[in-house]
């Protein structure tokens, strides 16, 4: 291949995965989110689940890469498709690492909420986090005006002083997004006692992660506990939003902070965008389910299924809106039964 055309920081090796992977993910993405849309407002989140993971799973197979699920449904015992260490992908091209996640908010699409997303993240193989069953992390999301500046470890105030300097704005101006969990009180007790606002979300922190880098969103920070998964997926968009992630594991039991002390992890650590996954070329691909602070979700138009998604790739800094526009017959495989 001839890169003399090419800036250097934009070229890939044949051996690593390249710019026509984007598009190829979206379709991956795309697949899920009509599935699992099929479920909006049903009440039934995990039908809605199994329909984006087999939807999903399908489009992979397609896929011009030798992937690993690295972060995926759980482990093989508990998760049929998509789990920890399956193979995905048609086996030539690139070796990569891979996470999905079929649905971010299935509580959200069982019940019409917004933010619900079908997430997908690739980097080369070797360079994701792995988190050794530790589901839960805590998490400061942050854009890049202040991303050299905000530590995980400082106290909540002075994190957002920080954000509100490097903004130019005041500390009441500020909103920071978090998950509507009981053990988020005394952090959203914090953030109001600072002057800022709060935004509660009910589920879906890829979106919120992403909300509170993208400008124009209303978002300035997401602060809290999550997903583990959820953050390494979100750590492969910060590539290219150039905002910031810093996580820390947080176990929720003795039994679990054992197993990530046995796998070498240490709990005080602060890990960085940088840590979560070390590749410099990688991929984000989201597609709406259901409307939110990203993307608008699956809509239906008579005999047309239409969605909308975000593709993202480090390598380049690019970031592309697609709209997609699908003949809902062509689709049938995937529909709601009864």
């Amino acid at each position: 291949m001839d890169y003399s055309q090419l800036s250097r920081s934009l070229a890939v090796g044949d051996d690593e995965p390249d710019r026509n992977l984007a598009l190829e993910l979206v379709r991956v993405t795309e697949a899920a989110a009509i599935a699992g849309g099929h479920w909006v407002g049903f009440g039934e989140k995990n039908l809605a689940d199994g329909a984006a993971v087999d939807a999903m799973r399908s489009l992979l197979s397609t896929v011009h890469f030798n992937g690993v699920v690295v972060i995926g449904e759980g482990e093989k015992d508990e998760a049929p498709m998509l789990y920890n260490g399956e193979v995905v992908g048609d086996g030539s091209g690139p070796e990569c690492d891979v996470a999905v996640d079929p649905i971010d908010g299935t509580r959200l699409t069982a019940m019409g909420i917004n933010n619900a997303l079908a997430v997908l993240a690739v980097a080369e193989r070797g360079t994701m986090f792995d988190p050794s069953a530790v589901f839960y992390m805590e998490k400061l999301v942050t854009g890049p005006e202040a991303a050299d500046m905000v530590d995980l470890r400082l106290p909540v105030k002075q994190n957002l002083h920080l954000i509100a300097k490097a903004k130019g704005v005041k500390i009441n101006q500020l909103t920071v997004m978090v998950l509507d969990r009981d053990r988020h009180q005394g952090l959203i007790q914090e953030i109001r006692d600072a002057g800022a606002r709060t935004k509660i979300i009910l589920d879906g922190d890829v979106a919120g992660a992403i909300a509170a880098v993208r400008p124009g969103t209303g978002v300035d920070a997401l602060m809290g506990i999550g997903g583990t998964p959820e953050g390494i997926v979100a750590a492969c968009a910060m590539k290219t939003l150039g905002g910031v992630i810093q996580g820390r594991l947080w176990p929720t039991d003795d039994d679990e902070k054992q197993k990530a002390i046995d796998a070498g992890h240490d709990l005080d650590r602060v890990l960085s965008t940088n840590d979560l996954v070390t590749s410099d070329n990688c991929y984000f691909a989201a597609t709406g389910i259901t409307d939110g602070d990203l993307l608008k979700g699956v809509r239906y138009d008579k005999g047309r299924v239409l969605t909308q998604s975000i593709v993202m790739r480090s390598k380049s800094g690019t970031i592309r809106f697609v709209e997609g526009e699908h003949q809902a017959a062509k689709w049938e495989t995937y529909a709601r039964r009864g």
